[in-house]
Formats: C-alpha cells, sequence, structure tokens
C-alpha cells in the first residue's frame, strides 16, 4: 500500500537501488537530492526537518556555507598525496586539534569504524609495550549492546545477532560487561591482561540509552586504579551533540585514547581521528600502521573548518538549550504511546508503547509524510537528533508535527 503513495519519479530512484545496489539497509521510502542548515528535499521539491543528522554527521547542519566553502577551494590545489610525502595542511591541522581537545598527538584516520580499529591497536600497542602483558595475551572490555562499527574485528564483540551472526570466525580478546555497570567493569578489571575499556558515553544505536550519572567518572578512575586506558568513542556524541564538546565532558572525564568521527568533516567527506598522548600514540612506529586516505590535504582543511564552526557560532550551547526545550516539550504530548523520553542536548529518543510490533516504522513513515524524518533502532526506538543548529521556533513546529503523526497509531 506504501509503494502506491509513491510517485514515479521516487520509484524509479528506489527501483534503481532495488536492482544494483546491496540490500543491506533498509531505508525510509524517500529520496533527498538537496539539504540546506536543518531541512533536506526530496526529488518532488518536499521539504522536511531532517531528526537524524546523517547519525550525528550533519551536527553544523547540512551544507554549512563555511565548510563547503573550505571543501571546494582546497579541492581546487590539493586533494591527495598519501602518506609517502609530506603536505602542508596534514601538520596545521594536528596541531589545530590536539590543542582544541588538549592531546600530544592525533593519527588521521577516514571512517569511525577505522578510528575505532586503530585505538583497538593502540591500545594493545601499549599493553604489551607499557603494561607488560604478553604479546598475544591483550584483553579489551567492552560493553553490552554496543555499536562500535562493522569490521570484522567489532562485530566480533557485538551482542547484536545483526551485525555478527554467520560472519565468523570471531576475534579474541574481548570481554562483554553489562553497560552503566561499574561493579561490572571492576569485576573484569582484576584479569591482568585487560588494556582498555572502550565505551561509548551514551549508546546511541542501542537507542540513546544514557548512563547514570557518575558512570563515566566512576569507571574512568577505575581504569586509573588498574592502570588501563579508558578508550572513548565520541564518534557520535562528540563534536557538540550531546550539549557539551565532548560527552564525557558532563562528567570531566579525559579519556586516554579518544575517537573522533562523523561530524568532524561537518557531513561532506569522511574523516575521522584517533587522539592520544605521547606514552601511547608513540609506541606505533613507521610501518606499523596507516591509511592512505588518512590525513588528506582535503580532510584537513575540511576538519579545521569544522571544528571552528563548531565553537564560533556555538552550536554545543545551543545544542544543550534545545535538547531541555525538545525533551520538555515531548513530555507536555503525554502521549500514551511514548513510554521513554530521552536524551542529552540533542541526541534523544523516545521509545514507542504499541502492540503493534512495527508501530515505530509506520510512525517514522507518518512523520515523514507530515515534513520530519527519523528512523527507528532495534525496534521500537526512534532517534531524534537535529543538526546543532535548530531553533526554538523550529523545535515547537517539529514538537507539532510528532504530536500529529503520533494520532497514526490510534
Amino acid at each position: 500500500m506504501l509503494t502506491q503513495t509513491l510517485s514515479e519519479k521516487t520509484q524509479y530512484y528506489l527501483q534503481l537501488e532495488e536492482d544494483f545496489g546491496a540490500h543491506n539497509y533498509h531505508p525510509l521510502p524517500v529520496v533527498l537530492e538537496k539539504g540546506k542548515g536543518v531541512f533536506v528535499w526530496d526529488v518532488e521539491g518536499k521539504k522536511y526537518y531532517d531528526f537524524l543528522s546523517g547519525y550525528s554527521a550533519i551536527n553544523q547542519g547540512h551544507c554549512h556555507p563555511r565548510i563547503v566553502n573550505a571543501l571546494i577551494e582546497q579541492s581546487k590545489k590539493l586533494t591527495l598525496t598519501s602518506r609517502a610525502f609530506y603536505n602542508n595542511l596534514l601538520g596545521e591541522y594536528e596541531k589545530f586539534v590536539t590543542e582544541y581537545f588538549g592531546y600530544d598527538k592525533l593519527l588521521p584516520t577516514n571512517t569511525g569504524v577505522e578510528a575505532v580499529e586503530t585505538a583497538i591497536k593502540l591500545c594493545r600497542r601499549w599493553g604489551y609495550e607499557n603494561k607488560g602483558i604478553e604479546d598475544g595475551e591483550a584483553k579489551i572490555i567492552v560493553c553490552e549492546n554496543n555499536f562500535h562499527g562493522r569490521t570484522s574485528t567489532v562485530i566480533s564483540f557485538s551482542t547484536d545477532p545483526q551485525s555478527y551472526s554467520k560472519f565468523g570466525p570471531y576475534m579474541p580478546g574481548f570481554i562483554i560487561i553489562p553497560y552503566n555497570d561499574t561493579n561490572a567493569l571492576q569485576k573484569a578489571l582484576e584479569d591482568k591482561n585487560v588494556a582498555g575499556f572502550l565505551v561509548e558515553p551514551i549508546q546511541g544505536e542501542a537507542g540513546v540509552c544514557v548512563p547514570d550519572e557518575g558512570y563515566l567518572s566512576k569507571a574512568k578512575q577505575l581504569c586509573e586504579a588498574y592502570n588501563i586506558l579508558f578508550i572513548g568513542d565520541e564518534i557520535q556524541t562528540g563534536l557538540g551533540r550531546t550539549g557539551k564538546m565532548l560527552a564525557c565532558d558532563h562528567e570531566n572525564v579525559r579519556a586516554d585514547i579518544l575517537i573522533l568521527g562523523k561530524a568532524l568533516s561537518g557531513g561532506t567527506i569522511p574523516v575521522s581521528a584517533v587522539l592520544a598522548d605521547d606514552k601511547i600514540m608513540m609506541n606505533i612506529k613507521p610501518g606499523e600502521h596507516g591509511s592512505t586516505y588518512g590525513g588528506n590535504p582535503l580532510a584537513c582543511a575540511v576538519a579545521i573548518e569544522s571544528l571552528k564552526v563548531l565553537k564560533e557560532e556555538s552550536m554545543t550551547e545551543n545544542a544543550e538549550a534545545m535538547g531541555v526545550l525538545l525533551r520538555n516539550e515531548l513530555h507536555k504530548l503525554n502521549s500514551p504511546f511514548i513510554s521513554t523520553i530521552r536524551g542529552k542536548g540533542l541526541l534523544n529518543a523516545i521509545v514507542i508503547n504499541h502492540a503493534n510490533k512495527d508501530a515505530a516504522w509506520e510512525l517514522c513513515v507518518e512523520l515523514k509524510e507530515n515534513g520530519l524524518l527519523a528512523k527507528p533502532t532495534h525496534g521500537d526506538k526512534i532517534r531524534f537528533a537535529p543538526p546543532l543548529i535548530i531553533t526554538k521556533a523550529q523545535i515547537t513546529e517539529c514538537v507539532n508535527i510528532i504530536a500529529d503523526s503520533l494520532k497514526c497509531l490510534e
């Protein structure tokens, strides 16, 4: 029935992907062709609020003019050298970002999961070189319901069957514990071969699961007490999304290894990074790790501008204020179909309460029809994460759209 409401033009693009693309995604039936600020437009010219922001890659808004200009200007000069040669922007980028976040060194990567893989290698190497773990025995603690990417190593410690089923054999060396449980963490830390604790400050893909206040700071204290590295995966939670520059900043926690991605380029090209101090980073020597595109001058120019924009346009502060407003207004709806509202800053989610297991999907389709794009995760949860430039008036309008759309569940 749904496909019957789609135009011939939209159906054309959907069918192209159906015929020629791998079927590893299940998108909403909307075909986008333009974006600006908090809005996107489909091929029919219909305008929507973007309440997913490319899974927080578009914190600065679609096609931010300063970021796009940096991309265009650098693309006219030099885009890639590989790391066989120096380029005139990588050092400037490394200096800018390490000073921005307060670390000694940066290792440039491209995608989020590449940065996670890099952090895992750094942690293991530190465990062997600094902690004295026997070669090949290092372990890293991770949390249930984590999402750190899709590579074969990372899915080896996923607890989501969709991520790991029939993709084995799996990489050993990981201990899985419950999220938001410092007692479980302390028990796992008693293993002398543990080198690190890899954690999302807020679990995004799991449905914006916010841990108890004090969890991150207690976890960091335990890591210090047991001489292991706290690895903060801030790919989705970082760069202003939760109302602080980093989600760990809510508890004044400084990760030993910091992983960044997504909004590091303002949604233009894949850019990620791993930051650490010399005692960790300098254990990897020339030839032992690398990336052809990592540190390319185009990425460097774009990332510098993306980070400048975040601070100079006070996007983090706006995320905090608009997040409070959004959650308050959602609570006022008092909808019987919303069992939970949670989040920090502009990383939020609602949990749908309905007998129909497809209710969250159907609500997202209705939201689309009414001019707002969001996507379910894990069945009954819907993330609400608009660009950090959204205004009070726009939040009010979006909550009205949500209220009208909820009627489809009656």
